[in-house]
């Protein structure tokens, strides 16, 4: 369909734009893009509006935009009937996957949904077909691959600026063909084929937010972390792939390389996990770790050579990347420190950091929105040279003691390595000096209890070989391992949350859990870490 890019150019969405007041509507902006290559990679949508009046938007990828028109009953699978379809602007090829409300008082304001989405193919003579000089010529048969629409449309052009310059009345059809359905009712089938919501649903609680001073690329912010889990289809589709390749998930295209090769020893007893083995870990585990992540900067330890060999720290986003994958760019950032930050907001950009040799998750403790205002203070549990499994579980069963003491809400979690942490939730107004201070009288109250297990020397070589309760992790862009996050050793093994009372179970170890084994813990035991995601909690005075 190369064809595809006929007469359109970035000029195509200037109507579009003329439209609307970017510092008003959350809509992108867009720019017209290089369409995919391929037979059958041209996409469509189609958008439940309601605007002044409910309609429909129907839209397809042509010349690296969406053509699109309004149809006001939406279309159907019945043969009998005919639609009337509006043609308007061009839109950005971001609209694919638009679901959530433009403002009141903006062209088009009102709650979107996206009805259906899938690709489609022109049925036109021709080698290879020209949807582009179909369309001119105005009529456009094409092939409907959707979650709803399936089989042979028409788009027939039948009158023309009779609303002014630019404005067509299209009609809209289906064919008789195995897919057709007689009395098909389009509003029968209201709901989202993406979040599985309604308007209504979505108008009270939308799930994502417009930045039109972005990329649009990047316009879409979430709201909240998104659920949306790996399909059976998408995880066939990556072991079907040779040593790398193109692969679609989460509704991105990724370019996966290296898929066979080794990136964590095997264990005795077990095989050694590939990177195919990483990638699709990080496709099952992201619905769970994504509200860990979203909205905070991410420091990457990649080990592109495997955990076999030597890591190190990778912190810029690469020049390299892909447009669509979400970033901060740090406005307090000195010259010679990093700008611009790759932030895991959808899950798709978890699987690109896997890709990219990110063995290690280690996000902010603060959001790229307030970046002064940690939202958890952290107690790491660091074990020294000497220190054993057992001595590390009296002090983590001294804080537990603690917390109770307290009345506060923490979390622990095995490091997956030696160690383990404590999360500890807070609310907003806290800064770096203030959790770290907490932290740190906390740390040397729970210290002269067993002082023989502890040392405060700075340097590892000064310690003796005894365990730190490290606070000073406590502060902006100090990180502690991600929950869920694989460690670079054998196995790999996670960083996998535990109930307090396991820190009494003999059986377990700091790295009991690993990729292949933490799904079947998650289906039993759910997601025991959830209690730091709610940042309502104020630290008590320690005297």
């Amino acid at each position: 369909m190369a064809s595809t890019t006929s007469g359109r150019d970035t000029d195509a969405l200037a109507p579009y734009r003329r439209k609307r007041d970017f510092t008003r509507t959350p809509e992108p902006s867009g720019q017209a893009t290089r369409p995919a290559g391929g037979a059958g990679s041209a996409r469509f949508v189609v958008q439940r509006h309601r605007a002044s009046r409910l309609h429909y938007d129907v839209r397809l990828e042509i010349g690296g935009v969406l053509v699109s028109w309004a149809v006001p009953k939406g279309p159907t699978l019945d043969p009998s009937i005919r639609r009337a379809a509006f043609k308007v602007e061009d839109h950005p090829i971001e609209y694919l996957h638009f679901e959530g409300i433009i403002p009141g008082g903006q062209y088009g304001g009102g709650d979107v949904v996206v009805w259906d989405t899938g690709t489609w193919r022109p049925d036109e003579a021709g080698d290879p077909p020209d949807p582009a000089a179909a369309l001119a010529a105005g009529e456009l048969h094409l092939d409907l691959y959707g979650e709803k629409l399936r089989g042979r449309f028409v788009l027939v052009r039948t009158k023309g600026s009779r609303y002014g310059a630019g404005k067509e009345e299209w009609l809209l059809l289906h064919k008789h063909d195995e897919f057709a359905v007689d009395g098909w009712d389009t509003e029968g089938h209201p709901r989202s084929v993406l979040s599985g919501r309604t308007n209504d649903e979505v108008k009270a609680d939308p799930a994502w937010l417009w930045r039109s001073d972005l990329p649009a690329a990047r316009a879409a912010v979430p709201v909240r972390p998104s659920t949306a889990a790996v399909t059976d289809d998408e995880l066939r589709d990556l072991d079907a792939l040779g040593s790398g390749g193109r692969w679609h998930v989460f509704g991105r295209e990724l370019r996966v390389t290296n898929l066979d090769k080794v990136m964590f020893p095997a264990r005795p007893g077990d095989g050694p996990v590939t990177k195919r083995d990483l990638l699709a870990y990080a496709a099952r585990i992201a619905p769970t770790v994504l509200p860990y992540l979203t909205r905070r900067a991410l420091n990457m330890h990649r080990y592109p050579n495997g955990a076999q060999a030597k890591g190190f720290w990778h912190k810029e986003m690469p020049g390299h990347a892909p447009e669509w994958l979400p970033r901060w760019t740090n406005p307090d950032a000195d010259p010679g420190e990093t700008g611009t930050y790759l932030v895991v907001d959808e899950p798709a950009a978890l699987v690109w950091a896997a890709n990219f040799g990110a063995l290690e998750w280690h996000a902010w403790t603060s959001t790229v929105d307030r970046p002064d205002e940690p939202t958890y203070a952290l107690i790491d549990l660091d074990p020294g040279g000497s220190t054993s499994w057992q001595d590390l579980l009296v002090l983590a069963r001294l804080h537990r003691t603690a917390f109770e003491h307290l009345g506060l809400r923490a979390r622990p979690k095995v490091t997956g390595r030696r160690g383990i942490q404590i999360w500890v939730p807070v609310a907003a107004g806290y800064d770096f000096a203030a959790t770290r201070a907490w932290v740190g009288r906390l740390s040397r109250t729970v210290g002269a209890v067993v002082p023989e297990l502890l040392s405060w020397k700075w340097q590892v070589g000064e310690r003796g070989g005894l365990a730190r309760l490290d606070y000073t992790q406590n502060a902006i862009n100090k990180t502690l391992v991600a929950p869920y996050s694989p460690r670079p050793t054998p196995g790999a093994p996670v960083s996998a949350p535990i109930d307090w009372d396991e820190l009494d179970d003999p059986a377990l170890a700091p790295d009991a859990f690993t990729i292949r084994t933490i799904g079947s813990r998650l289906a039993e035991r759910g997601d025991l870490f959830t209690d730091v995601l709610d940042h309502t909690q104020q630290l008590p005075t320690l005297r």
